[in-house]
């Protein structure tokens, strides 16, 4: 099975870009599954139930979170509404959702789980290492073909975690940062890895927002609103072969499309 791994959609012209590329490569065939970071797809914030939802009905299988997953105060309760929409599942106890989904396909069950890191991020997070060492030795000890969405600050963090799981899992990928890397590696014990899948968002920008306000900010330290650029967009990301009798993924290409 293919797999695309789309990094984190920002704004208007990620959503764009991502209903374009995924609806034309899933009907030419070119994959079977798709898994899209969505949580900076409102404007450069988290989205709301409406706008995820729509992500999966142009193409994205599971939509994951990230720590923007509760910007829009409607997801807080439209969590729950759909399955499909995961968030990190080391959050807090209590939290609303999930932080995995267990998807049909024809092929069997893909499992997409999504984490988010600690260092430089919010310190009341669960540890993630520790919260999917549970998962597989508990709920998902059955599973074949798991795909994790490590969304975090910290290259070495992300790094540590595909080491961690070589072997466990299908696929670890990076998500947070919009800078793609070129690491793409299928590790000795068949776990697919990339440290970051990079941004699915308008390139002529700094992370997605308006370059003069960004740079007015560093120079000043002046406040200023960050608007989501316009321009070009262009979709980051990934595919991934995967055997689904094994879990183990066979390949891993890094990819970046214009639209």
């Amino acid at each position: 099975m293919r797999v695309l791994l789309v990094g984190d959609i920002v704004g208007k012209p990620g959503r764009n870009a991502f209903t374009k590329v995924a609806a034309q490569m899933k009907s030419e065939g070119r994959v079977d599954f798709i898994i899209a970071n969505g949580e900076n797809a409102a404007a450069g914030r988290g989205p709301t139930p409406e706008m995820a939802n729509a992500l999966i009905g142009v193409g994205a299988d599971v939509v994951t979170l990230g720590d923007h997953a509760w910007d829009a105060k409607e997801m807080v309760a439209g969590i729950d509404l759909e399955e499909r929409i995961i968030r990190p599942a080391n959050f807090p106890k209590g939290s609303p959702g999930k932080g995995f989904v267990r998807v049909d396909t024809p092929e069997g069950p893909l499992t997409v789980v999504q984490l988010v890191g600690r260092v430089f991020m919010q310190p009341n997070y669960d540890c993630p290492f520790q919260t999917v060492d549970r998962m597989l030795k508990g709920m998902l000890s059955s599973d074949k073909a798991i795909f994790v969405d490590f969304h975090g600050e910290a290259s070495s963090e992300r790094m540590a975690m595909g080491r961690f799981l070589d072997g466990r899992v299908s696929a670890v990928f990076g998500t947070h940062t919009h800078c793609q890397t070129s690491d793409e590696t299928v590790f000795d014990n068949g776990t697919a890895y990339i440290t970051d899948l990079g941004m699915t968002g308008p390139k002529d920008s700094v992370l997605g927002r308006e370059v003069e306000p960004v740079l007015a900010k560093f120079l000043t330290g002046v406040p200023h609103k960050f608007e989501v650029a316009k321009g070009k967009p262009t979709l980051e990301g990934a595919l991934v072969d995967v055997d689904m009798k094994t879990g183990k993924a066979e390949a891993i290409e890094r990819i970046r499309i214009e639209v």
